[in-house]
């Protein structure tokens, strides 16, 4: 069985955004929120999961990752935005 991974993008108390890549987003969110996530994400508490994106391998992430990472700002506001109406119509 092939291991699912995944891009997520977090937004930082600050309010910046920090992508990175896992196989267990919940896991990760939770390293980060403890301190033991990234050093970047730590002192930039509250932390809110606001994109997740599935890829099929753990290659495919890594450049997804490095896809998103070269996005602007405004550029990574809208894939959040678009993954919120998502999920919203989702729950209806």
């Amino acid at each position: 069985m092939e291991t699912i991974w995944y891009l997520y993008i977090l937004r930082c108390g600050d309010d910046t955004l920090y992508t990175g890549i896992t196989t267990d987003v919940e896991k990760r969110l939770a390293a980060h929120r403890s301190g033991k996530g990234a050093k970047y994400t730590r002192g930039r508490q509250p932390l809110e999961l606001v994109y997740r994106e599935c890829c099929a391998t753990h290659s495919d992430a890594l450049k997804r990752e490095l896809a998103v990472k070269k996005c602007s700002r405004q550029e990574k506001e809208m894939l959040i935005r678009q993954y919120s109406e998502e999920k919203m119509l989702e729950n209806k």
